[in-house]
């Protein structure tokens, strides 16, 4: 040992060193695309690609993570694009959850946005669904636990949801849930703040929404009503064959709960789906809190739950760190290439994009799990005859391929006070909870905008 390594040992002699990420990361990482390999393609879309990469210098050096690539310059077109773009980026940022995706770093070149996030390598659970047909109530109940707690923590922060449906619940590869999918977010949503944009997927969208009345934290209650009732007989609570009639059901539709239903679940589903969002449950100040306490949950410790340790229902049966299994073979079978850097914008075009740059400091966050990977675009599935038919102003998913934004015109409806939501009790034709796949259609559920 040196005299001056020594010295700093000796009583009264120290050096003080300030604790930042640079002097802990001996220097600052430049990250780039240079940093990644690209090893699969997950999807693909109008704004750009997912990959499948390895990091191959520097911290995290050799983990699997998804890159996320999106074209500036088509993304630029619109504002409503880049203010979601840049809101969802900050979201992800902002937000560290057990039970919501990690943001380690977002970069970018001349032309491109580059979001590099944890893997995700269970799939959708809208894949388990089609594998199931429906789910056993304790299998909902899991999976609905660790959404309420996701949910909760959003609304704890002023952040509501709005796009809560199969298709943007992911797996980890342990079977632990992950929302996904933050494009549709509102921020700054605290207790009496309401906001007004149509947006999200029709048949999880709660009346508020659809009637343009003004809405807060509490849609994301109703969704999860509409997800519980997925879940539990095969499709949402109310739908049929095009969008206007699907809008009117939702607005004056009688709930129909099946017989087999538990007391607890049926009373839940009720109080989901209540038309009107200060009685729904988890629409007063209690929000997550009063989910929470439902009876339906009686058995859920969440204490455990939040720490991941009661084991999931559903395994993903994954072979290695990089195995694609779990995704859309249309992707993975091709050869993934990042197509070259086209340009840059102009000046005060790029000002759009300032501080989009982004690393996860290595003392504060690690990425916990052994291995996890990350989803790909499918395509969405379609249940008793009903295009689920999505609306949106942006698409900017972790999880999903880039897709440029339509026009959406919305309906005239009439305008109904929201009544309280009549029960009917009746069977529905429902699939067999194991070994049946739902029929997938061509075309299928995908935000239209």
């Amino acid at each position: 040992m040196s005299s001056g390594a020594l010295k700093s040992l000796i009583p009264g002699h120290y050096e003080e060193i300030e604790i930042s990420e640079t002097s802990v990361n001996n220097g600052p990482e430049h990250i780039g695309p240079h940093c990644f390999e690209l090893l699969r393609v997950l999807g693909k879309g109008g704004y750009g690609k997912v990959f499948q990469v390895r990091k191959v210098q520097g911290t995290n050096a050799g983990k699997i993570f998804a890159m996320k690539v999106l074209k500036k310059a088509k993304i630029a077109r619109n504002a409503t694009d880049t203010a979601h773009a840049k809101a969802e980026r900050s979201i992800l940022e902002a937000i560290k959850h057990p039970f919501i995706v990690d943001l380690i770093y977002a970069f970018q070149t001349g032309g491109k946005l580059y979001l590099i996030l944890e893997c995700l390598s269970g799939g959708e659970l809208f894949m388990q669904l089609e594998r199931e047909g429906i789910f056993l109530e304790d299998t909902a109940g899991f999976y609905l636990s660790e959404i309420t707690l996701a949910l909760g923590h959003l609304h704890s922060s002023g952040i509501i949801y709005r796009d809560l449906k199969p298709e943007n619940i992911m797996l980890s590869h342990q079977g632990h849930i992950k929302l996904t999918d933050f494009g549709l977010c509102k921020e700054s949503i605290h207790d009496g703040a309401v906001t007004h944009t149509f947006c999200g997927t029709i048949e999880y969208m709660a009346p508020e929404i659809l009637m343009r009345s003004g809405h807060n934290r509490a849609v994301d209650w109703w969704s999860l009503g509409a997800l519980m009732y997925d879940m539990l007989t095969g499709s949402p609570p109310f739908t049929a064959e095009n969008r206007k009639k699907t809008i009117d059901r939702i607005l004056k539709g009688k709930l129909v709960l099946p017989p087999y239903l538990t007391p607890d679940a049926r009373d839940l589903l009720k109080k989901f789906l209540k038309r009107n969002p200060s009685q729904r449950i988890g629409g007063g100040p209690g929000d997550a809190a009063d989910v929470q306490r439902h009876p339906f949950f009686r058995h859920i410790n969440w204490d455990d739950l939040l720490a991941r340790r009661v084991d999931p229902p559903f395994r993903p049966p994954l072979q290695s760190e990089d195995d694609v299994s779990q995704f859309d073979t249309r992707f993975t079978r091709q050869t993934p290439v990042d197509s070259p850097d086209d340009g840059s914008l102009s000046e005060s075009a790029n000002q759009a994009f300032l501080g989009f740059t982004y690393v996860a400091p290595s003392v504060l966050e690690s990425i916990k799990e052994g291995f996890s990977f990350q989803p790909k675009l499918r395509s969405p599935r379609r249940l008793n005859s009903s295009p689920h038919t999505p609306v949106s102003p942006v698409k900017f998913s972790p999880f999903e391929a880039f897709r440029p934004s339509t026009t959406v015109e919305m309906m005239e409806l009439p305008s109904p006070p929201l009544v309280p939501v009549p029960e009917v009790t009746a069977s529905l034709p429902i699939k067999t909870p194991s070994g049946t796949k739902k029929q997938k259609q061509k075309g299928g559920r995908g935000r239209a905008r």
